[in-house]
This record gives C-alpha cells, sequence and structure tokens, in this order.
C-alpha cells in the first residue's frame, strides 16, 4: 500500500486531526467540484464578454450626392457617408460641394431610451445580441447663385477704397 508508512493520527494543514486510517487526498486531487465551479466561471464570463452591443451608426446624404462631409472639424468621407459614433450629444456638421453653397449646422443626435441609465449597462454588456442604432441626416444643397458682374465690380472697388483708407 502507499500510504503504509503514515502515522496513525495525521494532522491537516488546518490544524484538525484526521481519524485513524483515514488519509488525506494530494492536494490537486481533492475537490472535482471546485474545477467544474471556475470552468462554470470561465464560460459565463466568456459569453458576457462576447455579447451585448450597441452598433451606431451616424449615415449622412447630399442631394445632390458627392458633398464633402467634414464632422466637428475632421473629415470623414463624400456623401452618402456611413460613420460610426460612440457619444450621442450635439455635434456639428459642414457639407461642402463645389458649385453649391457650403452648409454647417449643429445636429443633435438623441440616445435612444435603452441607452439611458442603467439600461444602457445592459444594453452595452449583458444582450445575448447586436443592436444596431442608426441615425440618418438627409440634406438638400442649394445652388451657389452667380453673381452679376457688375455687383462684383462694385464690390471689387469699394474693398480697394476701403484699403486706401485704411493706410
Amino acid at each position: 500500500m502507499l500510504y503504509a508508512n503514515l502515522p496513525r493520527a495525521t494532522t491537516t494543514h488546518v490544524g484538525r486531526t484526521l481519524p485513524e486510517g483515514s488519509v488525506r487526498a494530494p492536494l490537486g486531487t481533492r475537490s472535482i467540484g471546485g474545477w467544474r465551479l471556475l470552468i462554470l466561471a470561465l464560460a459565463t464570463c466568456g459569453v458576457c464578454s462576447s455579447s451585448g452591443c450597441v452598433y451606431r451608426r451616424l449615415v449622412v446624404k447630399s442631394d445632390p450626392p458627392g458633398a464633402q462631409v467634414i464632422l466637428d472639424g475632421q473629415e470623414v468621407g463624400i456623401t452618402p457617408v456611413a460613420v460610426p459614433f460612440t457619444y450621442y450629444g450635439t455635434r456639428q456638421l459642414t457639407l461642402v460641394k463645389p458649385g453649391y453653397e457650403t452648409r454647417t449646422e449643429l445636429v443633435k443626435i438623441p440616445a435612444p431610451w435603452y441607452q439611458t441609465f442603467p439600461l444602457d449597462v445592459v444594453s452595452d454588456n449583458v444582450l445575448l445580441h447586436q443592436v444596431n442604432d442608426r441615425h440618418e441626416i438627409a440634406w438638400q444643397l442649394t445652388p451657389q447663385g452667380v453673381v452679376p458682374l457688375e455687383k462684383l465690380q462694385e464690390r471689387a472697388d469699394s474693398l480697394r477704397s476701403e484699403a486706401h483708407i485704411g493706410q
């Protein structure tokens, strides 16, 4: 027998005395239930970390298409364009296209009901599927007006005379 040389009364790691004839199992083989619990906890963490996600997109369209889109001072593409974003709120949006008036506005992107505290914790982390939150902005661009040559000449003369007076 493997444990034949053990003394009759053995003291455990917590100071208890085992009854005569009992043998303490080696440390790694004592509790199979503990391993199952650890595996279950790791699996639960894996499922929770891979589930639940809100995919936010801001879609900007223009009529006519092909306008340069500047969002909060950064060029993000040419219309139609879809831009991912993280935070809701007010953003500065500018559309620029040659031959059309440049349009700049502050655009409010409201948070949906499931993105308000404390529901946002659930929708961002616990849901078992992806939620798509899409906000679309469509603007009509107005053609740039052609300034008659006489008005342009008057404005140039006016600026020239103001420049001479300023010296």
